[in-house]
């Protein structure tokens, strides 16, 4: 074996890794974080768990990426430990996919299906296909699709250059040597371990088993203990995720440590304890890719099997490692509404992280809601609990704007689609009207303080009046706030009119406090009241018509605001005006 030999096995190892890095990052885009929010959901039932852990890694190719996800659900309190090692053990199943896929380097025979199976066949084509899609569409869903058929032709390609680079290495004598090395089971499965640990994915390390076994001189005595070893290996990203994580989410990862340890150490025993007296005659035969991935599903699936009625004495176990003191139950109980939900772990998934940043959002906007209306209700009849409640849930909403910008910030300069990219600076942009919304919440309550302290009232048609603002004000916010969650683009379109409405009856009510200060019906200092609360409920719509906007010109791929505001509300479009007409008589003042 040459120079030129081993160039070409590095070239064709650069190509490997690189194609399935590609393919991840496809994946990951193309699941959107959607995959991973079914996995939160349906998990409290661990056969569910289970067959959900195995079809989300098969999809995103990586159990580690997986595993790090559950610590990050776990440390969230999205998930429980009990629903983790579920999904944990489902993970390890899923990831066998890509040792069948990379199993096709290995194929042989003459016929026509079993030539173009081969990816020296079809890689090529695969990659043409794809660079076509890339230079002529515009749209981002397919460039996606374009980036995983060219992970996988690149994954494809580099595999069988590995493979074609390692077959003169049989001839040599001394590789073959150091290859009986390993058939000693404490070295196979240390060399394997190794291996994953420092590139971090096993079927990274599983795909260059298998280029190695085209060769002829990988044995199954080698590559049987190299299996169990890289088994155990791909613990390591796990446990170095949670090495910052609270103690729920190291228990995650030694779940994960101690069901790998737990499988390997029972086969490793069972199949040499038979082998002393059976003598296992395929032992010394060339191990195939095929047969790697054959013998990799089935010691997973096997697992599983074993070790599914007996899943407690995991947690058991996790929990003599890590013991759950008095401080953790304390800190779980004063946990209350913090954010819990954005955790870094989750950056290095964007979708899944976006999707995580609207839930937060979602809360937000609730809890913005609920101070503005809590606040009104102290206009009719103050209470002193009630408005510090105002100021705890204003003091809230200004951490969830804090730590949610600040992590939409991080989330923005990872690598995202378009439409991320777009949806996280909606996000930014809703959630300082939510803040704000939150904001005059606190001083709409200063004005009922300041009018029970000084037991000043309004008159009975000023009464009347602010009740029917009170009520358009309470609708579009309830507007919004639905649009906001469910995305709803025909109903965001109904608050700029409500908007309108809201300016009109304003601009009403104001006139109106005059005639009455004329005919002296009213007071200057309750006109300044009057005026605030007011001008504080407009401000809200304004907000409230701010959120809506955004997501309409999201899916508008327009972000000329104040165009696409103008365009919403010219005197020719002729929806616009009969609504704002129609809500006119809808709140029409006595």
């Amino acid at each position: 074996m040459d120079i030129f030999s081993v160039l070409t096995m590095v070239g064709g190892l650069a190509l490997f890794l690189y194609g399935m890095d590609v393919l991840g990052d496809g994946l990951k885009k193309v699941s959107g974080g959607k995959l991973e929010i079914i996995l939160e959901k349906l998990t409290s039932n661990k056969l569910m768990a289970i067959l959900l852990g195995a079809g989300v890694t098969a999809v995103i190719q990586s159990s580690s990426a997986t595993t790090v996800m559950v610590i990050g659900f776990v440390n969230s309190g999205i998930m429980k430990l009990s629903q983790a090692v579920g999904v944990i053990l489902g993970a390890n199943v899923g990831t066998t996919v890509t040792a069948w896929l990379l199993s096709l380097t290995g194929l042989e025979g003459s016929s026509l299906v079993l030539q173009l199976l081969k990816p020296s066949s079809f890689s090529p084509i695969l990659a043409i296909v794809a660079v076509i899609i890339l230079s002529m569409s515009k749209k981002g869903k397919h460039k996606d699709v374009a980036t995983i058929m060219i992970g996988f032709a690149v994954l494809m390609i580099g595999m069988d250059t590995m493979s074609n680079a390692v077959k003169p290495l049989a001839e040599i004598p001394e590789f073959t040597n150091i290859l009986l090395m390993f058939s000693n089971p404490v070295l196979g499965m240390l060399i394997g371990l190794v291996l994953t640990a420092i590139m971090q994915s096993s079927s990274a390390s599983i795909g260059i088993l298998q280029a190695m076994c085209v060769s002829g001189a990988v044995s199954y005595s080698t590559a049987i203990p190299i299996i169990m070893g890289q088994n155990i290996g791909d613990c390591v990203a796990a446990l170095l995720s949670s090495a910052s994580a609270g103690r729920m989410a190291k228990r995650a990862a030694f779940v994960n440590l101690y069901y790998k340890i737990i499988k390997a150490a029972v086969f490793m025993a069972v199949f040499y304890t038979l082998n002393a007296f059976l003598h296992f005659a395929f032992l010394g035969k060339p191990a195939s890719a095929l047969g790697v991935a054959v013998i990799h599903t089935a010691f997973n699936v096997v697992s599983v099997i074993l070790i599914y009625p007996f899943t407690q004495v995991l947690e058991k176990l996790v929990y003599l490692t890590i013991p759950k003191s008095d401080a953790e139950n304390q800190a779980q109980e004063a946990v209350g509404r913090e954010i819990q939900i954005l955790d870094s772990r989750f950056l290095s998934r964007p979708g899944l992280a976006l999707e995580h940043c609207k839930n937060a959002a979602i809360d937000m906007a609730n809890l913005a809601r609920e101070s503005l209306f809590l606040s009104i209700q102290l206009l009719e009849s103050f209470d002193k609990k009630a408005a510090d409640k105002v100021i705890e849930l204003e003091e809230l909403v200004d951490n969830y704007e804090d730590e949610l910008g600040s992590y939409l910030v991080k989330l923005s300069s990872k690598h995202l689609t378009e439409k991320d990219s777009q949806e996280i600076s909606v996000l930014l942009h809703s959630i300082g009207d939510f803040e704000r919304i939150s904001d005059h919440a606190i001083n709409i309550m200063e004005s009922a303080a300041e009018m029970h302290e000084k037991k000043l009232y309004f008159s009975r048609k000023a009464d009347e009046e602010l009740k029917i603002f009170t009520e358009a004000i309470r609708d579009i916010v309830n507007t919004t706030i639905q649009v906001f969650e469910k995305e709803d683009l025909k109903l965001a379109a109904m608050v700029e009119p409500m908007e309108e409405a809201v300016d009109n009856l304003n601009s009403e009510i104001k006139k109106r406090h005059v005639k009455r200060l004329r005919k002296g019906k009213c007071t200057i200092e309750m006109g300044f009241v009057l005026s605030d609360i007011t001008t504080n409920y407009e401000r809200v719509s304004d907000h409230c018509s701010n959120i809506a906007l955004c997501l309409l010109q999201l899916n508008e791929e327009n972000f000329g605001t104040h165009g696409f505001q103008d365009s919403m509300s010219v005197k020719d479009n002729a929806a616009f005006t009969a609504e704002v007409n129609r809500l006119k008589e809808h709140y029409q003042l006595p």
